[in-house]
């Protein structure tokens, strides 16, 4: 297979037919969308190619058959009836008032019109020039609308710490969207995409209609690539790669269905030939680290997460629930889901090997109050773990936490929570993308952190001496037998007792007992 040019930032689906570019043929999906409904929301993180869907749909409905010569959809679509296509982004730029983004959506509007060649009736509002320019296109071409919605929230979230300004734009945006519901006769095909999936009631009311495709197990690989896709697809870009590595670091985002890959960070691999967190450096996610610390988020959660379906959904200026700003985000993903009852819950956790050391390395600068100095320890952390020197190791957890300032403490909420200590630990291991588990499940109860690293088994318990009595870290490992879960791995197993003081801030205890191989 010959190499072609990747599409790193390109969104135009001419852009990349003409310049020959690889392309993963999304046409299929498009294809059942159009056969089966006619209006639908996707909900899928920044940078997984939601504007390029919905440019390649536009370019379907224009009727621009050369583009999609040799693509799933070519003999299936009738290339004679061009449809009027009306496309609104807010992807570009930042607002920050109502009178802003009325502004941006007269512009749209006017922008539309002069690509239809369509004179909008003057003094109408926002939703009365929508509705114009709707019902002018239908008439002009004698078919019904296309309308393309990239980015429907971006007004809303660029503005989520200034709740009244970010309120207002919902308040906004639900103005322009309830055209489409009072347009649906002259509709042939809606689609409106974003990153949050805000609850019908605050920003889609009366806009029922809409087929929500977010978890669908038939619609999971519409955005993003599959294992196959990058096999086939993208094959004269493999040699030389790890492929299990590239699937550790890039692949598992899931939404009940095929699990893929998020597609910018496979084409800058490609590019670069190195691993690196692509994607999660192009936003660092400062609301998200703020509001897990703010609520004191127990951050070994992080890796086996339980939500309900309702509380995924309720996502508004006024209630903003982690798990799922989590999710949505694209920190979290589905790695199983059941029914219990009348409710469905999901099973959350990491996507991937990026995700993790990523966010917990901006987790753990946001609990520590000091960047700096986690960045110092993350390194040292490494070398002492691999030098198996406990003396160092509890040197450095006795550093770690006195580097907190101690004003951060008192204005920080989360330094009441017993389970501070055991996040700020987990974060720091975690970023350094090591094998661990929180909460591991045993026979005889749960150990609080397990880590698997240099042919070595090391169990971690955490207590808090106001809560318990000094010296019990190691003692419940011991007596709960937690060791016996990984003695058959014929590995060295150290059981790790550390305590602290919720009072003065600090270690007290951090206790070692070493099982030599069975």
């Amino acid at each position: 297979m010959k190499t072609r040019k990747l599409p790193i930032g390109i969104q135009t689906f001419t852009k990349i037919r003409e310049d020959d570019c690889y392309y993963v043929d999304k046409t299929g999906f498009i294809r059942a969308l159009i056969t089966e409904g006619s209006q639908y929301f996707l909900s899928r993180p920044r940078r997984f190619g939601k504007s390029l869907l919905l440019d390649t749909i536009a370019e379907v409905f224009a009727g621009n058959e050369p583009l999609f010569r040799g693509l799933s959809i070519h003999p299936h679509w009738d290339w004679s009836v061009r449809f009027p296509v009306i496309r609104l982004s807010f992807a570009e730029g930042v607002l920050h008032s109502r009178a802003g983004l009325d502004a941006r959506i007269d512009d749209l509007l006017r922008i539309n019109a002069e690509a239809l060649d369509l004179t909008l009736h003057p003094g109408l509002d926002v939703a009365g020039t929508f509705g114009d320019l709707i019902r002018q296109a239908q008439a002009r071409q004698g078919q019904r609308v296309v309308v393309l919605v990239d980015e429907y929230d971006k007004p809303i979230l660029d503005n989520l710490t200034d709740p009244d300004t970010a309120r207002a734009m919902r308040d906004g945006l639900r103005n322009l969207y309830s055209v489409i519901k009072g347009a649906d006769a002259h509709l042939r095909f809606a689609f409106l995409t974003g990153v949050s999936k805000f609850s019908k009631v605050s920003i889609f009311s009366g806009l029922n209609n809409l087929n929500d495709i977010t978890v669908d197990a038939r619609y999971s690989a519409l955005c993003g690539y599959t294992e196959a896709d990058v096999d086939q697809v993208f094959a004269p870009e493999l040699p030389g790669l790890d492929r299990a590595e590239v699937r550790r670091w890039y692949n598992g985002y899931n939404w009940t269905g095929e699990a893929v890959y998020n597609p910018f960070d496979l084409l800058l691999l490609f590019a670069k030939r190195e691993f690196r967190a692509f994607w999660f450096e192009t936003g660092t996610p400062t609301l998200l680290v703020d509001l897990l610390t703010a609520r004191g988020f127990f951050t070994p959660d992080l890796a086996r997460l339980h939500s309900s379906e309702a509380l995924l959904s309720a996502f508004d200026v006024e209630h903003i629930a982690p798990e799922a700003l989590l999710w949505q985000t694209g920190y979290l993903t589905f790695h199983g889901s059941r029914r219990t009852g009348a409710r469905i819950e999901h099973t959350l956790g990491y996507p991937n090997l990026e995700v993790q050391t990523a966010l917990n390395d901006a987790l753990l600068k946001g609990l520590m109050g000091d960047p700096m100095a986690a960045e110092r320890a993350q390194s040292r952390l490494y070398d002492t773990l691999v030098a198996g020197d406990f003396a160092a190791l509890r040197a450095h957890v006795q550093a770690l936490f006195d580097a907190i300032p101690h004003q951060w403490h008192d204005n920080n909420p989360i330094a009441r929570y017993e389970g501070f200590y055991a996040s700020v630990f987990y974060s720091h291991i975690a970023a350094l993308g090591l094998d661990l588990t929180p909460e591991d499940a045993t026979s005889h109860g749960r150990i609080d952190l397990t880590l698997r690293f240099n042919a070595q088994v090391w169990l971690f318990e955490f207590k808090v001496v106001e809560l318990a009595p000094e010296g019990r870290a190691l003692q419940q490992l011991k007596d709960r037998g937690y060791a016996d879960k990984y003695r058959a791995l014929g590995l060295p197993i150290h059981l790790i007792g550390i305590e602290f003081s919720r009072e003065r801030r600090t270690l007290v205890g951090f206790e070692v007992e070493t099982l030599a191989p069975a």
